[in-house]
Protein backbone atom coordinates (compact mmCIF):
# COMPACT_ATOMS: atom_id res chain seq x y z
CA UNK A 1 0.00 0.00 0.00
CA UNK A 2 1.34 3.40 -0.97
CA UNK A 3 0.95 6.24 1.52
CA UNK A 4 1.14 9.71 -0.01
CA UNK A 5 2.24 12.97 1.59
CA UNK A 6 -0.42 15.70 1.52
CA UNK A 7 1.29 17.68 -1.23
CA UNK A 8 0.89 14.69 -3.59
CA UNK A 9 -2.88 14.35 -3.32
CA UNK A 10 -4.61 17.14 -1.36
CA UNK A 11 -4.64 19.83 -4.08
CA UNK A 12 -6.39 17.47 -6.49
CA UNK A 13 -8.70 16.13 -3.75
CA UNK A 14 -9.84 19.66 -2.83
CA UNK A 15 -10.42 20.58 -6.48
CA UNK A 16 -12.42 17.42 -7.17
CA UNK A 17 -14.40 17.85 -3.95
CA UNK A 18 -15.47 21.35 -4.98
CA UNK A 19 -16.55 20.05 -8.42
CA UNK A 20 -18.43 17.04 -7.02
CA UNK A 21 -20.11 19.04 -4.26
CA UNK A 22 -21.40 21.57 -6.80
CA UNK A 23 -22.77 18.79 -9.00
CA UNK A 24 -24.35 16.89 -6.09
CA UNK A 25 -25.96 20.00 -4.60
CA UNK A 26 -27.88 20.55 -7.84
CA UNK A 27 -29.76 17.26 -7.55
CA UNK A 28 -29.55 16.70 -3.77
CA UNK A 29 -30.65 20.06 -2.35
CA UNK A 30 -31.67 18.47 0.99
CA UNK A 31 -28.21 16.93 1.56
CA UNK A 32 -25.33 18.15 3.68
CA UNK A 33 -22.25 17.42 1.58
CA UNK A 34 -18.89 17.52 3.36
CA UNK A 35 -15.30 16.68 2.64
CA UNK A 36 -14.18 14.07 5.19
CA UNK A 37 -11.29 11.64 5.49
CA UNK A 38 -7.59 12.37 5.39
CA UNK A 39 -7.75 14.54 2.31
CA UNK A 40 -9.82 17.05 4.31
CA UNK A 41 -7.15 17.38 7.03
CA UNK A 42 -4.03 19.48 6.37
CA UNK A 43 -0.88 17.47 6.93
CA UNK A 44 -2.58 14.06 6.86
CA UNK A 45 -0.97 11.18 5.02
CA UNK A 46 -3.30 9.13 2.82
CA UNK A 47 -3.68 6.47 0.18
CA UNK A 48 -4.48 9.45 -2.02
CA UNK A 49 -8.24 9.07 -2.12
CA UNK A 50 -11.16 11.45 -1.59
CA UNK A 51 -14.01 10.78 0.83
CA UNK A 52 -17.24 12.74 0.68
CA UNK A 53 -19.98 12.39 3.26
CA UNK A 54 -23.54 12.96 2.08
CA UNK A 55 -25.90 13.29 5.02
CA UNK A 56 -29.67 13.25 4.47
CA UNK A 57 -32.80 12.91 6.61
CA UNK A 58 -33.96 9.32 7.08
CA UNK A 59 -36.97 9.88 4.87
CA UNK A 60 -34.69 10.83 1.94
CA UNK A 61 -32.07 8.07 2.34
CA UNK A 62 -33.33 5.54 -0.24
CA UNK A 63 -34.27 8.21 -2.78
CA UNK A 64 -30.82 9.76 -2.41
CA UNK A 65 -29.18 6.36 -2.93
CA UNK A 66 -31.19 5.91 -6.13
CA UNK A 67 -30.21 9.39 -7.35
CA UNK A 68 -26.53 8.76 -6.66
CA UNK A 69 -26.70 5.49 -8.59
CA UNK A 70 -28.48 7.21 -11.48
CA UNK A 71 -25.66 9.78 -11.45
CA UNK A 72 -23.11 6.97 -11.96
CA UNK A 73 -22.08 6.01 -8.44
CA UNK A 74 -21.98 2.31 -7.59
CA UNK A 75 -22.48 0.65 -4.22
CA UNK A 76 -19.25 -0.75 -2.79
CA UNK A 77 -19.81 -4.43 -2.11
CA UNK A 78 -17.05 -5.08 0.40
CA UNK A 79 -18.11 -2.49 3.00
CA UNK A 80 -20.60 -2.13 5.80
CA UNK A 81 -24.14 -1.47 4.55
CA UNK A 82 -27.02 -0.61 6.88
CA UNK A 83 -30.30 1.29 6.66
CA UNK A 84 -28.32 4.36 7.76
CA UNK A 85 -25.08 3.91 5.79
CA UNK A 86 -24.16 3.05 2.23
CA UNK A 87 -20.71 3.43 0.72
CA UNK A 88 -20.51 4.24 -2.97
CA UNK A 89 -17.69 4.87 -5.39
CA UNK A 90 -17.32 6.91 -8.54
CA UNK A 91 -15.72 5.88 -11.80
CA UNK A 92 -12.95 8.47 -11.98
CA UNK A 93 -9.51 8.21 -13.50
CA UNK A 94 -7.90 11.13 -11.67
CA UNK A 95 -8.63 10.13 -8.05
CA UNK A 96 -10.30 7.34 -6.12
CA UNK A 97 -13.56 8.85 -4.84
CA UNK A 98 -15.91 7.37 -2.24
CA UNK A 99 -19.25 8.67 -1.04
CA UNK A 100 -20.42 7.81 2.45
CA UNK A 101 -24.18 8.24 2.28
CA UNK A 102 -25.45 8.50 5.85
CA UNK A 103 -28.67 9.18 7.63
CA UNK A 104 -28.60 12.54 9.40
CA UNK A 105 -28.19 12.30 13.19
CA UNK A 106 -27.27 8.60 13.00
CA UNK A 107 -24.31 6.90 14.63
CA UNK A 108 -22.45 7.42 11.34
CA UNK A 109 -22.02 11.15 11.98
CA UNK A 110 -18.60 10.05 13.26
CA UNK A 111 -17.09 10.83 9.85
CA UNK A 112 -17.52 14.53 10.64
CA UNK A 113 -16.61 14.20 14.30
CA UNK A 114 -13.33 12.42 13.57
CA UNK A 115 -12.38 14.95 10.90
CA UNK A 116 -13.16 17.80 13.29
CA UNK A 117 -11.08 16.20 16.06
CA UNK A 118 -8.08 15.99 13.73
CA UNK A 119 -8.57 19.55 12.52
CA UNK A 120 -8.58 20.74 16.13
CA UNK A 121 -5.48 18.82 17.23
CA UNK A 122 -2.36 18.57 15.02
CA UNK A 123 -0.83 16.08 17.49
CA UNK A 124 -3.65 13.66 16.66
CA UNK A 125 -2.79 14.09 12.98
CA UNK A 126 0.84 13.22 13.76
CA UNK A 127 -0.24 10.09 15.67
CA UNK A 128 -2.61 9.09 12.86
CA UNK A 129 0.18 9.55 10.29
CA UNK A 130 2.55 7.40 12.37
CA UNK A 131 -0.06 4.66 12.60
CA UNK A 132 -0.65 4.71 8.84
CA UNK A 133 3.07 4.44 8.09
CA UNK A 134 3.53 1.67 10.64
CA UNK A 135 0.70 -0.54 9.35
CA UNK A 136 0.78 0.24 5.62
CA UNK A 137 3.00 -2.81 5.04
CA UNK A 138 0.87 -5.26 7.03
CA UNK A 139 -1.89 -5.68 4.48
CA UNK A 140 -5.17 -3.85 3.95
CA UNK A 141 -7.14 -5.63 6.69
CA UNK A 142 -4.59 -4.93 9.43
CA UNK A 143 -4.29 -1.36 8.18
CA UNK A 144 -8.09 -0.86 8.35
CA UNK A 145 -8.34 -2.57 11.77
CA UNK A 146 -5.62 -0.40 13.30
CA UNK A 147 -7.13 2.76 11.83
CA UNK A 148 -10.53 1.76 13.24
CA UNK A 149 -9.05 1.32 16.73
CA UNK A 150 -7.43 4.74 16.53
CA UNK A 151 -10.63 6.38 15.28
CA UNK A 152 -12.63 4.78 18.12
CA UNK A 153 -10.09 5.98 20.69
CA UNK A 154 -10.32 9.55 19.35
CA UNK A 155 -14.11 9.53 19.29
CA UNK A 156 -14.31 8.04 22.78
CA UNK A 157 -11.96 10.65 24.25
Amino acid sequence: MIIHPPSNYQPLAHKVFDEVRAALQRFLPMARIEHVGSSSVPGALSKGDLDICVSVPAIDFEETLEKLQAFGYTVKGDTLRTEQLCMLEAPRKDISLAIQLIEKDSEFEFFHKFRDALLANPKLVDRYNELKLKFSFDGPQTYRDEKAKFIRSVLDA
